[in-house]
């Protein structure tokens, strides 16, 4: 199993960009898929980005699609979300997540972090 730590969440202003990481142990990162996931209080937790073991494809949600982007250091066995032209709807706990199998950009993922608390304010 791998183990996921995510930071880098905090408060930020409307139109402000913010970086979030994702620190991978006890597994063999460059195998996995992996996501960015965020959930809003009383709303279902959400796939919103997502990359291949060796980054050949990425998948975003409409939501996000041009101002977001996902990227992964398989060396330092980390995984970050690009946010940019953030938005009030912004606001959720992000979680990253791994899986070892199976398509990137849909089904079920297996190993999750503790989630970061993003806060957009307008």
């Amino acid at each position: 199993q791998v183990e996921l730590v995510e930071s880098g969440g905090g408060l930020v202003q409307t139109g402000a960009s913010l970086r979030l990481s994702c620190a991978a142990s006890g597994g063999t990162f460059s195998r996995y898929s992996m996501a960015w996931f965020r959930q809003a209080p009383g709303k279902e937790r959400d796939l919103i980005a997502a990359i291949t073991s060796g980054s050949s494809g990425t998948y975003y949600a409409d939501a996000v699609k041009g101002r977001f982007a996902i990227f992964r250091d398989n060396v330092d066995n980390m995984l970050y979300l690009q946010m940019n032209k953030m938005e009030p709807q912004d606001t959720a706990v992000y979680y990253c997540a791994a899986k070892n199998s199976g398509a990137f950009y849909f089904g079920a993922y297996d190993f999750w972090g503790q989630g970061t608390q993003v806060t957009v304010s307008s």
